[in-house]
């Protein structure tokens, strides 16, 4: 079937830059069938409040045959959907729907490795010379029985499992249940073409490409050198996950990868105003893989960033430095910025669980971010505020969180379902016992409480985004006159015709900024505070302000 909206020459073919994109995650956003897990009828259901919520797009998490035991992100069959979430039918409604509200669908394809339960694998599997034989990564033992090379999985301990039928070791970046496909293979290439055809002609508009520098892995199996210690991060992996100790030089980021990528674009090209955002997932090469991947017209569109993804929230001096990189590392890329995912603890509690003024603080930094050069996602409940729910060990379902517990106890603090009813059973999300629970906290946050109070976060989301919509060139503008002063951070966003400075007050302590532009004139005085008298901008804690600039030169590079 083929949903494609007919094209008119007034539908913008680069809508994706600077859009704002919703992330939801099926298992939790609306149960319509009473099994207390999220659908598409659920996501369909409630598409009507994104698009009042003012977002541009809607990035759903996986929803194909799965055995679950990454919750989609092992998969069994591209092609279908998994019984749990309804059929085809039911995506072909909930595209239909969506397009009728104006809003664009992302999928989110896992192509980096399947299932081993997928026929591909179990093909695979079977013999050292069946027809799928090197579609997957095999490696004989070393002459000891070892695994091949040094390499470690993200979920814990070697990135190879010992398959008995082919006496070969077979390499997974992730769970041993997931087995990375080999791209060297140009079968292998053409068939996950083929299954981004096939959703292309099913309507969707683009792609949220998962874990997208894993494709290739060295040819020559070499070992990861080790990361010095003052190097190592935990952007990626929590910080007591050995993977953190290596330099991932062979495992993932190879060059091959982009011819791939060029392919796909090519493909994605045959339909028009389409996109792809990939996830570069990399503590030490970030920077420039997004930007070797966005550059061009020939590679994806946009690449998802990590830099504000992290546990210690950012000061004006960080958040600088980061933009300060980005512009030298990566001038070519567009980056998708966030705060928040499914992956990590939501920021309404890694970063403002410890301020007296939290809702000040979250509208602050929200303004920030929609103020960015280059497209945003929102999360699914950020916009309500949510905190990460506390998770007990018998509750928990992330195998990540299960293999470090409790130093890292896993993603499923941020997975909970979302509250639509403070009064309702579940909080409305489903009328029988859910796959996670509800937390207690969000039940005084739920959508009922909040869509109709002018002062929630809710409703200044809604402001913010309004505001973005009104003001394009915060969309697809310029980025300049980058500047961090103590607790002050600034910014201005341009095009040929219009001009707005950006002031945020990362701090306790209320400052003043000197304006130059007498005339100038602050224009988000409906959502945060900040006066401008004689060119002098007063801000107070955790406040920002966004000043129109009449007569603006622009004197710096971006």
């Amino acid at each position: 079937m083929n949903n494609q909206t007919t094209l008119t020459p007034s539908i913008d073919q680069d809508w994706w830059r600077g859009a704002v994109i919703y992330q939801v995650y099926p298992r939790s956003y609306q149960d319509t069938n009473g099994d207390g897990i999220g659908d598409l009828k659920g996501i369909t259901q409630r598409l009507p409040y994104i698009s009042a919520l003012g977002t541009d797009a809607v990035w759903i998490s996986p929803f194909f045959k799965s055995p679950m035991k990454d919750f989609g992100y092992d998969v069994s069959d591209y092609c279908d959907i998994d019984p749990m979430f309804g059929n085809l039918q039911d995506f072909d409604d909930m595209i239909e729907k969506a397009h009728s509200l104006g809003l664009k669908i992302m999928i989110d394809l896992v192509l980096s490795h399947t299932a081993d339960s997928h026929e591909w694998f179990k093909e695979s599997r079977s013999s050292k010379d069946n027809a799928k034989h090197d579609w997957y990564v095999w490696a004989d033992a070393k002459p000891d029985g070892s695994a091949p090379n040094n390499w470690l999985s993200i979920f814990g301990g070697p990135a190879w499992t010992w398959d008995t039928t082919r006496c070969q070791y077979y390499m997974h970046n992730f769970l041993t249940s997931q087995p990375d496909l080999n791209f060297h293979n140009m079968d292998v290439q053409q068939s996950l073409l083929d299954v981004a055809r096939f959703w292309l002609e099913r309507g969707v508009d683009g792609f949220r490409l998962d874990t997208i520098n894993f494709y290739m892995c060295d040819k020559q199996l070499r070992d990861n050198p080790a990361l010095p210690i003052e190097e190592r991060n935990d952007t990626i992996a929590p910080s007591v996950n050995p993977y953190n100790f290596q330099n991932h030089l062979y495992d993932k980021n190879q060059p091959e990868n982009i011819l791939f990528l060029e392919r796909l674009r090519a493909l994605m090209d045959e339909y028009p105003a389409r996109a792809a955002v990939g996830e570069v997932g990399d503590a030490q090469y970030g920077m420039k893989i997004l930007n070797d991947y966005t550059q061009g017209n020939s590679r994806m569109h946009m690449c998802y960033s990590f830099e504000f993804l992290s546990g210690k929230a950012p000061s004006a001096d960080y958040i600088f430095n980061v933009l300060s990189r980005f512009s030298k590392e990566a001038p070519n890329s567009w980056s998708c910025w966030a705060f928040s995912n499914h992956d990590v603890v939501r920021h309404a509690t890694r970063w403002a669980d410890n301020h007296t003024d939290k809702d000040d603080y979250l509208r602050m930094m929200t303004t920030f971010l929609l103020t960015l050069r280059g497209s945003v996602c929102l999360y699914q409940g950020e916009e309500l505020g949510l905190p990460e729910a506390d998770v007990s060990f018998d509750d928990l379902q992330d195998p990540y969180g299960i293999q470090f517990w409790p130093t890292f106890k896993g993603r499923d603090g941020c997975r909970t379902p979302i509250p639509w009813e403070k009064d309702a059973v579940n909080a409305g999300f489903s009328d029988t016992k859910t796959w996670l629970p509800v937390a207690e906290s969000h039940y005084a946050l739920s959508v009922d409480q909040q869509v109709n109070d002018s002062n929630s976060i809710y409703t200044f989301y809604q402001q913010i985004l309004s505001f973005r919509r009104e003001h394009p060139v915060l969309a697809k503008g310029e980025l300049s006159e980058l500047n961090c002063d103590g607790q002050v951070l600034s910014l201005v966003r341009h095009d040929d015709s219009n001009a707005l400075l950006c002031v945020f007050n990362i701090g306790n302590d209320p400052v003043e900024v000197n304006v130059p532009q007498k005339d100038a004139a602050i224009v988000n005085t409906h959502l945060v505070s900040g006066q401008l008298q004689e060119g002098t901008l007063t801000l107070g804690a955790w406040s920002a302000s966004i000043i129109e600039l009449p007569h603006f030169k622009n004197t710096s590079k971006r």
